[in-house]
């Protein structure tokens, strides 16, 4: 049986805020219980918060599990009775109430019986007892009201004077901040600061710049507009610490930001901000890794953190802004990660255009923009942030991971990038049959879905496979044929001649019934092998070579990765399946995997 640190939660029940610090690690407890909280009816974040209570053997008192640990309820690391050692708590006061957020743990046992028979610690005039957590932490989740009359009967936190306070004001995590406070101090590390961006619409014309905000609790992001820019926005710094007080915390708009917090800070032309040369026990970057790999489990427009090796820079672009006509500077890098798969990410703006790591060098990307075309891409936003060759754990497991035996490796892709890129998804054991594709649904829910299957081609629309695309590389939009030349609206450029790409729509059938496909240039490409160009040519001048060609691809059976996808045209909704990857039957790698069937436990 495990040594409990007896007497620590009295001590925790009852210290003043002064004493916290002294209390913050080193102490061995039992979860008694773990419960998620339910989300309140205006709860703007799907992220999940769990309440626990924790024992010494002699008294128990509730918390709040930090957001950063909640893999450790959802992976099944801690349960009831798990003994645990802190490793780092914070105990904010709200509404005159206590509230203890563990940030950091470590595990001792799992294999326990409860230990000791625990009551609830003795109630001080001090010091709340700790039934009141419950009522603390549906603060952190509840929005603010504009009514100056509710605020006025919300109790307002004690000013407490301590080690962790600065001028009779506490430093709170930032975890803890709820619209209920007006007397709070944080200390965080900005992360990201935005450049100043200026608007103009029938109501005026104005400026705003926001930073991200984080300490070992969590992020917020802030904002300021107009004179607080000129106040505020040279006193910020990436990468520095700061105390900041007097800004307005008020529900987040989640329009604007990715952050998993309910909250965001609205600084105003009094907030305070003051660098604080203290920074050891603040964080240099939060990250949450995602394997490349594991793309496809995430939704279109999610976001997301990755490293990777940078395998290949693209050229410096342009594309044109549909909405505001404006170009904006683009970049294409390809990274590769440890579970051999590659992604392309695109970089805008500033981003684009300083990008000056070298090829082969490791980065790691905070909050990048997950899409869905033709397969996974991903793509830096205004508050995502890029760190190359970062000083973290997992940067030199990369570099050694690739230096040692990841430049041998073949790389699959979840996009269906170039022709001669290496592709991925197509997989034998997963294959499904048409029939139940269609019977299954898939596509019919608010995200693309993918799937794999084996079908022969039984018919093409012949009459239009192809379109003039601009000849300009990564462009591909269609152009316009003026007479004395081929126009690009999107380069604004004429050529004599465009460079024909396929769009093709195609029948398949297997044994269990028939489906429309959708393929681009690629799916061309292996049906044909020939390009768009040779094709359209071979039409213009031999119709009837044409038809022949036409009939030598049908009944010919390939291996398909399909995303189904629902689309509405003329107000008629329908699944549509695009190709992502088309290859011929390779006979020797059927029958390996068929003599690999023979030896599974279905074939016996």
């Amino acid at each position: 049986m495990s040594q409990l640190s007896s007497g620590i939660c009295r001590r925790l029940n009852e210290a003043p805020q002064e004493e916290i610090d002294q209390l913050a690690s080193g102490h061995t407890v039992q979860l008694l219980s773990i419960k998620k909280v339910a989300p309140t009816p205006s709860s703007t974040t799907a992220t999940d918060r769990f309440r626990i209570i924790i024992s010494d053997g002699v008294h128990f008192v509730q918390a709040m599990l930090a957001t950063q640990l909640n893999d450790l309820v959802a992976n099944g690391d801690i349960n009831k009775n798990t003994v645990v050692v802190i490793d780092k708590l914070a105990c904010n006061f709200v509404q005159d109430k206590r509230l203890i957020i563990i940030l950091d743990l470590h595990v001792v046992s799992r294999d326990e019986e409860k230990i000791g028979s625990p009551t609830a610690p003795p109630p001080t005039q001090d010091a709340p007892a700790p039934a009141v957590v419950e009522a603390a932490s549906s603060s952190i989740t509840s929005p603010a009201t504009s009514s100056s009359t509710t605020q006025a009967k919300q109790p307002q936190p004690q000013p407490r004077t301590g080690p962790s306070g600065r001028g009779g004001r506490s430093v709170y995590p930032i975890e803890g901040l709820s619209p209920y406070q007006n007397n709070w101090t944080i200390k965080a590390r900005v992360t990201q600061k935005s450049d100043i961006r200026t608007w103009s619409n029938q109501r005026g014309e104005g400026k705003l710049f926001n930073v991200t905000l984080m300490d070992e609790s969590g992020e917020i992001r802030g904002t300021g507009f107009n004179a607080v820019v000129d106040e505020l926005y040279e006193k910020f710094e990436e990468g520095k610490v700061y105390y900041i007080s007097k800004a307005r915390v008020n529900l987040a708009k989640k329009k604007f930001s990715n952050l998993q917090n309910d909250y965001e800070l609205s600084l105003e032309k009094n907030t305070e901000v003051e660098e604080c040369l203290e920074t050891t026990s603040v964080p240099m970057m939060k990250y949450n890794f995602v394997e490349l790999s594991s793309l496809e489990k995430l939704e279109r427009d999610n976001t997301c953190d990755v490293i990777g090796v940078v395998k290949e820079v693209g050229p410096l672009g342009e594309i044109t802004s549909k909405a505001t006509n404006r170009t904006i500077p683009k970049r294409d890098l390809t990274i590769v990660d440890m579970s051999q798969y590659s992604v392309r990410l695109t970089l805008w703006g500033k981003q684009a255009e300083q990008f000056a790591a070298d090829e082969l060098s490791v980065v790691a990307f905070k909050g990048v923009k997950v899409g869905d075309f033709g397969g996974r891409t991903l793509s830096m936003v205004s508050s995502s942030i890029m760190s190359i060759s970062p000083d973290i754990e997992e940067a030199h497991l990369l570099r050694g991971w690739y230096d040692g035996i990841g430049t041998e490796k073949n790389f699959q892709s979840h996009t269906s990038g170039s022709a001669g890129a290496s592709f991925g998804g197509f997989n034998r054991n997963e294959m499904r049959h048409l029939s139940d594709v269609k019977e299954s649904q898939l596509g019919m829910s608010d995200k693309a879905e993918f799937f794999s299957t084996r079908a022969t081609i039984m018919h093409i629309k012949s009459e239009s496979i192809s379109y003039p695309a601009c000849p300009t590389q990564g462009c591909n939009k269609k152009v316009v044929d003026l007479g004395s030349g081929w126009k690009c609206e999107k380069c604004d450029k004429t050529f004599e001649r465009p460079e024909y790409r396929y769009i093709m729509s195609m029948a398949v059938a297997d044994w269990s019934g028939q489906a429309w496909l959708q393929g681009f240039n690629e799916a061309g490409l292996v049906v044909f092998g020939k390009t768009a160009d040779e094709v359209h040519e071979i039409k213009e001048r031999d119709e009837a070579e044409y038809n022949a060609l036409m009939a030598q691809a049908s009944g010919v059976t390939f291996n398909f990765s399909c995303r189904a996808k629902q689309d509405t045209y003329n107000d008629q909704t329908r699944v549509r399946y695009g190709i992502s990857r088309i290859t011929p039957l390779d006979y020797h790698e059927e029958a390996k995997h068929l003599v690999e069937l023979l030896k599974s436990p279905w074939a016996k």
